[in-house]
């Protein structure tokens, strides 16, 4: 069985089939989302989220729920371990090094105006 999954804020959707990782999913969108450990829940780099109207993913498995301790209840998930068995969507966290980039250019476009 396919189902899709759509990756925020891109909005990119990819078609998978169902028991794939949101990790691979987003591999196969060209959705880029941070990890060192390849998969293996050992880095917690992989957090996703998940709105509340979304519930297409497999239900925490106890790797995952040790790893997050807690962050679950907020809709987080690590990609690496959450599996696609109907449509679903989740939001892909900024990366740390283009959000800091991205506020220090809005700062200078700010500094620019008062000119």
């Amino acid at each position: 069985m396919n189902v899709e999954i759509t990756f925020l804020p891109s909005g990119r959707s990819v078609i998978v089939r169902a028991g794939t990782t949101v990790l691979d999913a987003a591999r196969k969108a060209g959705v880029p989302i941070r990890t060192r450990c390849d998969g293996k829940a050992a880095c917690l780099m992989c957090k996703v989220t998940m709105p509340h109207s979304s519930s297409g993913l497999t239900p925490l498995n106890d790797n995952e729920r040790r790893k997050l301790a807690g962050l679950d209840r907020s809709g987080t998930r690590l990609a690496c371990q959450a599996r696609v068995f109907g449509r679903a969507v989740v939001e892909v966290p900024e990366d740390p090094f283009r959000a800091a980039v991205r506020k220090q250019m809005m700062r200078q476009a700010e500094d620019d105006e008062l000119w």
